[in-house]
């Protein structure tokens, strides 16, 4: 089971490390809603797809129903629609950094609300420390102005701060649910919605299919919604939502080392000594589970 976790975990942190980027890619060719538009048909008809092979009960009971249209508005069509719009404005490093108040929000939200699932102060401390590793590795390209950029940041913290809000009540209410059916519903009724915002809105002649736009959507598709939000909806059954939210912290590191390998980008120190203070961040973070595990092996040995 622990390998599957950290299998799963690991999946989260590269695929979603990669996502940044690959929506800038096909915003290029396609407008916002027309990209978020395909990303959800791909995703919808691979997760069907599974829900019919491998016979996957899908409950239509009336709880289930409304978690599916909170999950559809409030996880995929509200905070998506942000990132794909913001992302028009907004570089990926900043991006990446004002998305990490995700943590924090969860991490107040479920103090508040899940008992076993408060944090303590190794934990805050931690975060903080990731954070501002991830404050050193983008501060040089990091600039302000208040134009639409200035929307376009309010837009990445407001799809975060509504995805923490959404992850806490699937925590708690989602449980009795299979992790393909809770997204197969949510993906479909944000595909609909990204659909009618994109007629209303925008012109599909701005719409170029070209090879990078359509592996865009294709690769969202496939891995950044069907095989990570998975794989994200497994974990939250089998280990605590603030370990989870740290993925958060994970992606940006990952797409700096894509970035190193796919493209030959140089690695600046301000990027190596903040990715230390991540990591750092995350051991002084999960130090107490980190202990168990040596203690564990230790015994079993």
């Amino acid at each position: 089971m622990k390998t599957k976790i950290v299998i799963a975990y690991l999946t989260v942190c590269l695929t979603w490390g990669l996502t940044w980027l690959v929506i800038r890619m096909g915003l290029a060719d396609i407008p916002p809603f027309y990209s978020g538009t395909f990303r959800f048909a791909v995703a919808v008809l691979v997760l069907w797809g599974i829900v019919i092979a491998r016979k996957i009960p899908v409950p239509l009971d009336k709880k289930s129903i409304l978690l599916y249209l909170f999950m559809g508005i409030c996880s995929f069509l509200i905070p998506f629609g942000l990132i794909y719009w913001s992302e028009q404005y907004v570089s990926s490093g900043l991006s990446s950094v004002l998305f990490a108040v995700y943590p924090f929000s969860v991490a107040i939200l479920s103090s508040l609300t899940i008992p076993e699932e408060r944090t303590n102060a190794w934990q805050i401390s931690g975060m903080v420390v990731s954070f501002l590793g991830i404050i050193s590795i983008f501060a040089p390209s990091i600039s302000f102005n208040l134009n639409l950029q200035f929307v376009g940041m309010l837009a990445v913290i407001g799809s975060a701060l509504m995805q923490s809000i959404v992850v806490i009540i699937v925590k708690k209410h989602g449980r009795q649910l299979h992790p393909v059916t809770i997204n197969f519903f949510p993906m479909l009724i944000g595909g609909v919605c990204f659909a009618v915002a994109a007629l209303l809105t925008e012109d599909f002649r701005a719409v170029h299919f070209t090879w990078n736009s359509v592996f865009s959507f294709i690769f969202l598709g496939i891995f950044g919604s069907v095989l990570a939000f998975t794989a994200y909806y497994w974990l939250l059954k089998k280990i605590s939502i603030f370990m989870l939210s740290l993925t958060t912290f994970i992606t940006p590191i990952v797409a700096l080392i894509a970035g190193a390998i796919v493209l030959h980008e140089i690695l600046k120190m301000n990027e190596i000594l903040g990715s230390i203070l991540v990591i750092a961040g995350l051991i002084l973070s999960n130090g107490q589970h980190l202990r168990k595990l040596v203690i564990g092996k230790a015994k079993d040995s």
